[in-house]
């Protein structure tokens, strides 16, 4: 985690915004902590905690346009920032349910491109999503009941995706 990322967070309301388990700020520090702990790489940590600047498919409001992609290069450097535009842009309807396959099709919900991502993307994502997800149903049972039996059959759709421990906690969660 970058200081320059946590004042970015700051500067756009995140501790202001309520999340489940809290604040938006709360969240972004716990999944990051969350892959820190199942020992992603720096580059998948930061973009943790910063998985939410543009929004997301699931949480349209973005606290960074765009437009200004350059700024979080800035303080995330070049990888991670791209692992965050990637999440972000994800139309979850047309592209969740092949991921796993090697020939996985994505859909960029900003601009409608549709591309193949390497292997190495969509574990990142994969990853990325487990910890988003995994981190709000473990603060909310409301949100684990809701989504939990859903969340459970993505991810063992993409359990080839996912690192053992991220496995092991999404069972420990929803299993």
């Amino acid at each position: 985690m970058t200081e320059q990322a946590l004042a970015m967070l700051r500067a756009a309301g995140a501790e202001a915004i309520d999340h489940p388990g809290g604040h938006l700020m709360a969240h972004l520090r716990r999944v990051s902590a969350l892959l820190a702990s199942w020992g992603a790489p720096p580059v998948l940590v930061s973009a943790g905690l910063c998985h939410a600047f543009y929004g997301t498919d699931g949480f349209p409001g973005a606290l960074l346009p765009l437009e200004r992609r350059g700024e979080l290069v800035q303080a995330i450097g070049d990888e991670a920032e791209a692992l965050v535009y990637f999440y972000a842009s994800c139309d979850r309807k047309a592209s969740y349910h092949t991921l796993a396959a090697d020939d996985a099709e994505f859909a960029d919900r900003f601009t409608g491109a549709r591309t193949r991502p390497t292997a190495q993307q969509r574990r990142d994502f994969a990853e990325l999503t487990a910890a988003n997800e995994l981190d709000i149903a473990a603060v909310s049972p409301e949100m684990r009941d809701r989504f939990g039996p859903a969340l459970l059959e993505l991810f063992t759709r993409w359990r080839p995706l996912l690192s053992e421990p991220a496995w092991e906690h999404c069972r420990d969660v929803l299993g």
